[in-house]
């Protein structure tokens, strides 16, 4: 019997050892996300977002005109319509864009079109310049309808919703950083919310800069020179927009 002994002494250790190859085999599908994935996705998020763009450019001057904690609601239009774009990749809807460029270039143009009605508009504003010293300072003065919540989340909804190569960005940004071996909607999940913390957290940037700007903007001409500036760069922004193709 002594090879029906060592046989026996030898099994144990490999079936343990069978087992738990297995259970290793297994770990990645039960794990979210390999941290070192994470990383490097969450710094890519971190440099694309801190670009200046229409976003960021918008959350600068409504933290001069309004102040950091009314610009929450235009934080809040932006990141709508950005998570809303990231769903609609998520969907295949980034593959469908691709397949027929007529639709992508009227959605395009659609964007470019509204960027420059806001660079024009916002131009225009500057000849009310004086608007910004009751506008400026967090405080409970009677708003106009156009600084009202609703409102200025309407606008940060309609500027980011904008550019339709959020879309195809996404489509082609978030497949590179999950894995085969992993359940895709808990990945998903992590990239969104790490892309949602991040975004928002250079729109807090951005807004509480111009809100340091708003005290110089009290003065009418620096006002004046402010608005256009931005309502130039929102036209410009519009016409790269319109020249630009994929």
């Amino acid at each position: 019997m002594p090879g029906a002994s060592a046989t026996a002494g030898i099994s144990p250790h490999k079936d343990a050892s069978h087992v738990a190859y297995l259970d290793t085999s297994q770990t990645p599908s039960l794990r979210l996300m390999d941290p070192h994935t994470w990383l490097l996705y969450a710094a890519t998020v971190a440099v694309i977002s801190a670009i200046p763009g229409p976003n960021m450019l918008l959350m600068m001057n409504h933290g001069a005109r309004h102040g950091w904690r009314r610009s929450t609601a235009t934080m809040a239009g932006c990141l709508a319509a950005l998570l809303l774009m990231i769903s609609i990749s998520a969907a295949g809807l980034g593959v469908f864009l691709q397949a027929w460029p007529a639709l992508f270039d009227t959605l395009r143009l659609a964007g470019a079109a509204y960027l420059i009605y806001l660079g024009v508009k916002t131009w225009r504003a500057a000849k009310q310049a004086h608007a910004f010293q009751a506008t400026t300072p967090e405080t409970d003065a009677p708003m106009h309808s156009a600084h009202r919540p609703m409102a200025l989340f309407r606008n940060g909804f309609l500027v980011a919703s904008s550019n339709p190569k959020a879309i195809l960005f996404a489509a082609a940004l978030l497949p590179q950083f999950m894995s085969p071996k992993a359940h895709w909607l808990p990945q998903f999940a992590v990239l969104v919310g790490t892309f949602a913390l991040i975004e928002v957290s250079w729109y807090f940037v951005y807004a509480g800069f111009g809100s340091r700007l708003g005290v110089m903007l009290r003065n009418a001409n620096v006002a004046r020179a402010f608005q256009r500036a931005t309502g130039s760069i929102f036209v410009g922004f519009g016409a790269a927009m319109a020249a630009l193709h994929r």
